[in-house]
This record gives C-alpha cells, sequence and structure tokens, in this order.
C-alpha cells in the first residue's frame, strides 16, 4: 500500500513513515509545500495520505483538496493546530501532534474502512 505524506518538518514526516510501515505500508512519497504535495500526487496510486495543515509554504488542507479533486484517497490530518479544521473542513479526522501511535493507527483504519464502504460493489 502507498502512503503519500505531507509534512514539511523532516523528522515528523519520517516518524510517520515508520509508524505507517507498522501498519502494513509499504511504499511512500513525500512533500514538504502544497505546490511540491499537488504536483508530487500526480496520476501515481496512493492508499493513503497524511496531511500537515500549516506547510512552509502554503497549507495542507488546500493541497489535499486540489489532489482529491479527481479522485477519493482516504486523508488523515496531523497537525498541531487541529482547531484550524472545525471551521475549514469539520468532517476531517484529525490526529494532534505530537502524534500518538494509536491514534493514528485508529484514524488510519478508520479513513481506509470508510472508503471501502464508499466504493460501489460489482
Amino acid at each position: 500500500m502507498h502512503a503519500f505524506i505531507i509534512e514539511d518538518d523532516y523528522l515528523i514526516g519520517q516518524a510517520l513513515q515508520d509508524m505507517l510501515e507498522r501498519l502494513g505500508f509499504t511504499r511512500f512519497s513525500f512533500a514538504r509545500s502544497q505546490d511540491a504535495a499537488v504536483m508530487g500526487a500526480g496520476g501515481q496510486p496512493i492508499d493513503l495520505i497524511t496531511a500537515d495543515v500549516r506547510l512552509l509554504p502554503g497549507d495542507g488542507l488546500e493541497a489535499v483538496h486540489a489532489i482529491c479533486e479527481r479522485r477519493d484517497i482516504p486523508v488523515v490530518f496531523i497537525t498541531g493546530y487541529a482547531d484550524e479544521l472545525i471551521d475549514r473542513a469539520p468532517d476531517a479526522i484529525v490526529i494532534q501532534k505530537p502524534i500518538d501511535e494509536r491514534e493514528l493507527e485508529a484514524a488510519v483504519r478508520k479513513v481506509i474502512a470508510s472508503d471501502a464502504d464508499a466504493r460501489p460493489t460489482n
């Protein structure tokens, strides 16, 4: 499974990769800014996005909106500013920094299950 990590802090990005590897993710892409995230997502298959809200430069929520415009990808926001998302994205799944691995695991399982439930069956 492929995770796309949008995070401007290198050490947090690496910690997220380690945690997601323990959850079964095997491929990773990284972006440190809004523009890099939108360009980096391209047409590659992505099973999960984790995104910081405040990026230098840019905005993680706007990056996610641009990426998910044409395709549905499960998203977990990871931020030290969770209050900002209450008005901007009230239904978002948010993990507060510092990251608790059990909380991350629960959030990832929730968004992956919700995505699977939303997909049409044949």
